[in-house]
Parts: C-alpha cells; structure tokens; sequence
C-alpha cells in the first residue's frame, strides 16, 4: 500500500495555519496559485498583517536574488516582528547586503564543498553504524532509526561535542524550529502566549539553555580551546570582522537547529519515495556513482524542507499586474516552485535522472544560499549508497506524520519494514 507525500486536495487552503500543513503539503493549493495568482495576497488567520505569496519558479529565482527589492533584515519568517525583535534575533540569514557578505565571509570556509566532501569517510561510517541495528530489527519508525540520527551524529561531529551533549542540542534545536508542533515544544507558537520571549530565537524559551550552552562554549574558546567548526567561524577576516557574542550566540542556535532538521525530513522524504515507489531502489541499484548524485539532488527537490521564506519589499514595484507596496511582506514558496511545471518536466514524479535540476530547496538563486547545503547532499547520497548495498526492497507499514509547521516541511514519523540481501 502506497501513502501519498500530501493528501490535502483543498485549492484554497489557508497557507498562514500551521494546521494547513499537518497532513502535508498543500499541492493543489500551490497548483491553482501558480497558474490562476502567482502573485496571490494572503490574510493571516493568527492577526498577522497579511503577505503577498509568490509561486512559480522563475519569480522565486528572480526575486531571491534582488536584494535591493527585498530585504531579508526584517525577518525571514511569516510571523510581524518589530524592529527590537529583528535585532535581537539577527543571524546572518536575516541580513541584506554588504553586511551579509561579512557573515558570510566568517563561516563559509567551515562549511564549503571541499570541506564538507573531507567528511564522507567518516559519514559513510556513521551512515553503517546507524543503518546495521535497524535492518536486524527489520521493522522500525525511519524518522527515529535513521533520518534523525544522522544529522545528529555529523552535529556532534561538526561542533566537536560529545554524542550525549548533540541529542540534547537536537532535542533543544527541535523545540526551537519545530516551535509551532506539540510533540516537541510546550510553547507552540499559535497555541500559547510567547510574548516574554519574542526577543529570543524563534520565540521559544529553548534559545535560553541553547544560550547557556554558547555562552560555555565562548568560554572555552576565549581560553584558547578549539572547538570543531565554532573556532573557524570566530576567527578574524582578513579586513578585521569578527563575530561578536550576541551574533554568535544567535548563529550557535541557527546551526543547532537549521542544520539537523532540515537534513533529516529530506532523508525522511527519501526514505518515504523508496518505500513507496518499488522501482527506485533497483533502479539505484543499477545505476553508477552519477546516479547518486542526481538522486540526491531529485529526492531534495521532492522532499523540499524548508517550505518558504520571507522578504519584506524596500519599494513598491508591480508584478503579474499587481502592486506591492513598501514595507510588505512577500514570502517565496519553494515548496512551491520545485513543483513547478515550467521549471521541472513531469514535476510530480521523482525522476533520479532529473538533469538539469534547478530546484530551489536551500533557496538557491540568492546569497542566502543555505549553509548546509553541501552536508544534505552528502548525508542523502551516502544513505542511498547504504540502502542500495544493503536491501533488497523496503516498505511503509502503517501511516505517516508530518511536522505541524508551515516554515519547515516534513515527515516526522515513517513506520516501515525492510528486507536485507
């Protein structure tokens, strides 16, 4: 029996509910938008003051790379903040141009391809250790057995902490941006009154013992301790930038929570894609090291994690004959443009061989390019090597869950049964 990746058929849906998204990802809806109002006003049901929705593709491409129009330093998320709240809450992502490319310049060297790509002999073998006591198990909840624990491990990796110290990270990280879903936080966005901590990440109080935790770190590397990537990214540019406590405080939770859970619903989704559609494995299995690569980046586009982000416009500007005016909010839906017929042929069926892939799951196009992008890649590719060497055929046993959360999207639960070689 085969379970769909979203089962909302509504071509009205609310986009602003979190509930909207608590059965999957609203594909219709996006459909009808992008083909009836790729430029689409949209009122919130929480008392926000509404965003423009952009669609398709080519305006996410398009519009990801003005910075001049639209300003990421207001916030990147669907929710008002004021200017207090955006300062207190800064990281990197929610700066334009030319202070981005300050930040930038402190932490891309920790996370660049050459970097990254030095890791996959010790990924591959996290990726064996992982996979080993769940195929003997034969039956188990993928989310938890696989997707979850390896981002986990390369975090631990990564930040040069102890495995015990990285779940409790993940499980600090989970609150703070899966912070409108129950099964991790008990001060879910929509539900509760967050405004004593509107100046902290995400609005959660898990940024309080995330802080604590940085604040340690700072200390250790003020003593001259070297700490995984967290000492490279602290280390002085060429022209004297630095970052400062408050911002690396704000980036400390930034990576702790960015950087596993938008790698772990992309292995979800891949792990759901082979347990629902037979002819992926063998077809995995058939193919050369190429094919891992475009399947990695295939299954990505399909899982596409991060649902959206936005912008706020600078100046009124027309678009698709309408009018957005300073000072909008303009959320570009990536969910969205990686389903978009005009960009992707046959955009509905996972196509491991899809060359070119111009999908925009890391908000490709524009500086904001995400961080983690190299590592996802890596972590997906290496776990299809793993399954492809390994089984003989995987199946989904009962239902699956999704994250209740409109920013970030994904599979939370995925029971399934594997069959070894």
């Amino acid at each position: 029996m085969a379970y769909p990746f979203s089962n909302s058929r509504d071509a009205h849906v609310d986009l602003s509910s979190q509930d909207a998204f608590s059965e999957g990802a609203p594909f219709v809806t996006f459909e009808r938008m992008r083909r009836e109002a790729p430029l689409e006003w949209c009122p919130q049901s929480d008392g926000g003051r509404g965003f423009w929705s952009i669609t398709r593709h080519a305006d996410i491409m398009a519009l990801n790379r003005d910075t001049e129009l639209l300003s990421s330093a207001r916030g990147i998320r669907m929710e008002d903040q004021s200017p207090e709240e955006y300062e207190a809450r800064k990281t990197f992502q929610e700066t334009d141009p030319p202070q981005h490319r300050y930040f930038r310049m402190l932490v891309n060297k920790a996370f660049s391809k050459a970097t990254i790509s030095a890791y996959a002999p010790q990924i591959q073998a996290m990726v064996r250790d992982i996979t080993a006591p769940a195929f003997e198990r034969g039956e188990f909840d993928a989310v938890e057995a696989i997707a979850r624990q390896l981002p986990m491990r390369m975090l631990a990796q990564i930040l040069g902490v102890s495995a015990e110290d990285a779940a409790w990270l993940v499980t600090k990280g989970d609150s703070l941006i899966s912070n409108a879903d129950p099964d991790y936080t008990d001060h879910v966005i929509d539900k509760v009154d967050t405004e004593k901590y509107r100046l902290l990440p995400f609005r959660s109080p898990a940024a309080l013992d995330l802080f604590d935790y940085a604040n340690a770190l700072l200390k250790r590397m003020d003593a001259g301790e070297t700490i995984g990537v967290l000492s490279v990214v602290r280390q002085e540019t060429n022209d004297g930038r630095r970052m400062s406590d408050d911002e690396f405080r704000n980036f400390f939770c930034l990576l702790v929570a960015a950087g596993n859970d938008t790698t772990r619903y992309a292995l979800a989704a891949a792990l759901h894609s082979l347990a629902n559609e037979p002819a992926l494995l063998p077809q995995l299995q058939a193919g050369g090291e190429d094919l891992y690569d475009s399947a990695s980046d295939e299954l990505i586009r399909w899982a596409s994690p991060t649902s959206h982000f936005r912008r706020t416009a600078t100046r009124d500007f027309e678009l698709h004959g309408k009018t957005v005016r300073a000072g909008d909010k303009v959320v570009l839906w990536f969910l969205s443009g990686n389903r978009d017929a005009e960009a992707f042929v046959d955009p509905q069926r996972i196509d491991l061989t899809r060359k070119p892939n111009r999908y925009v799951a890391f908000g490709q196009g524009g500086p904001h390019v995400c961080l983690g992008m190299w590592l996802a890649r890596l972590e997906v590719n290496l776990v299809l090597q793993e399954l492809a060497r390994r089984l003989k055929g995987i199946e989904q046993t009962a239902p699956h869950s999704y994250l209740r959360s409109n920013f970030i999207h994904g599979i939370k639960r995925l029971p399934v049964r594997v069959h070894r070689k």
